[in-house]
């Protein structure tokens, strides 16, 4: 069965789906995006996509930032997305991605008087980052944008070239990941996920004032140390210097899930090793997004049923 798309309104074979080398989005990134992860579950013979409202709810929301109107309400766009895997009839983790853009094919810089639709693609997707072992990072040259120059709480793709330059960096340095500061210097989060340090048992993670994008597995863990480990999640500035004397430390992500970081700039995080609570974190969130903690079952869509979206 091959993989589908959606585009322009429509169901097709992925190898069909194409747009216009003028499409405005293609030249001045006006666009924003989602990436909605479908775990697989082979004990219940189903494919669960994890809070796929919330990925939706910030869809739309993006969609304000660049006067994007789409046609669709949340509950038209997950019906949407199970159809699309459905027809893909993949039985293995797969990433999702939506994408919301000026589909004019037109020049010009603006937002305005342009056209507006939808794509969506469906595709297997392995591990983002190293969850077994733990990573090292390196803090970031390239500042973090602020909120007045392309606001960071919209997934907007123009955006993400700041995240590239970030990434590619700490990869040629021989990191896995880059560390953002903002432009006053307090830490903001990672290329693609948001950070969280541990103090004496204790989460602490960047405010929303410091350029963060909100992120759903960072809420979704924030909620799972309070209610499951009666831990709470202390959100304030946080200097570079304070992550060297972190105890323990992990990232955030759709793709990246819980990843612990094991290393910051050649300084070891703790005794070097994953943390207990990290692992704690990561644990229960693993079983949470696979369907395997019904306790938390509503925030998990089932492709291959015909119950509703949840």
């Amino acid at each position: 069965m091959p993989p589908y798309a959606f585009l322009k309104n429509e169901f097709m074979p992925l190898s069909e789906a194409k747009i216009g080398i003028m499409t405005h989005a293609l030249h001045y990134g006006t666009a924003c995006f989602e990436g909605i992860r479908g775990n697989w579950n082979a004990e219940d013979d189903q494919l669960y996509l994890f809070r796929c409202r919330e990925h939706y709810k910030r869809l739309l929301n993006s969609c304000k930032l660049l006067k994007i109107k789409l046609p669709y309400s949340i509950d038209d766009l997950c019906r949407m997305t199970v159809e699309l895997v459905q027809k893909s009839g993949y039985r293995e983790d797969v990433y999702i991605r939506p994408l919301a853009y000026k589909s004019s094919e037109a020049l010009g810089v603006r937002l305005h008087d342009l056209d507006d639709d939808l794509l969506m693609i469906v595709t297997t997707f392995g591990p983002y980052l190293d969850v077994t072992k733990g990573i090292k990072c390196t803090t970031s040259s390239w500042r973090r944008i602020d909120d007045n120059m392309i606001p960071p709480r919209g997934k907007i793709c123009g955006l993400y070239v700041n995240n590239a330059f970030a990434k590619t960096e700490a990869i040629e340095s021989g990191s896995a990941e880059a560390i953002m500061l903002t432009s006053d210097d307090n830490v903001s989060e990672g290329s693609g996920e948001n950070i969280f340090l541990v103090f004496d048992n204790r989460l602490v993670t960047p405010t929303s004032n410091d350029r963060i994008l909100l992120g759903i597995t960072r809420e979704t863990v924030m909620q799972l140390a309070k209610d499951e480990l009666g831990i709470e999640t202390t959100e304030r500035r946080i200097d570079r210097s304070e992550m060297y004397m972190a105890d323990e430390c992990f990232l955030t992500g759709t793709a990246a899930h819980v990843t612990p970081v094991v290393e910051i700039d050649n300084r070891l995080i703790g005794d070097g090793a994953i943390g207990k609570l990290t692992l704690e974190l990561q644990n229960l969130y693993f079983d949470i997004e696979c369907g395997r903690n019904k306790k938390y079952i509503q925030w998990c869509s089932p492709v291959y049923t015909n119950k509703s979206v949840g």
